[in-house]
């Protein structure tokens, strides 16, 4: 019998992928905002395909500020944004 694979949704394109090949952007329990590469951090996570348009268009809708019940000023979206493509 197969392992199931969990499944997450990328809250900018809405496409359902495997957890492993999405990235997790977490507000930490501090309430700050950063990627997590191990998807284990404490905090509410948000989850995003790993292509630079799902970032921008999840930037551009405010998803993830919905999805993290945070307000993301643009010094941390360029902070994202460069830790998304390092």
């Amino acid at each position: 019998m197969q392992k199931k694979i969990p499944m997450r949704m990328c809250v900018a394109c809405r496409e359902m992928r495997p957890k492993k090949e999405l990235l997790r952007i977490v507000r930490t329990t501090d309430g700050t905002v950063e990627v997590d590469r191990t998807g284990k951090k404490n905090g509410r996570g948000a989850y995003l395909c790993a292509r630079e348009e799902c970032l921008n268009k999840a930037l551009k809708i405010r998803a993830l500020n919905r999805a993290l019940d945070v307000t993301l000023d643009a010094e941390t979206a360029a902070r994202l944004v460069k830790e998304f493509m390092g």
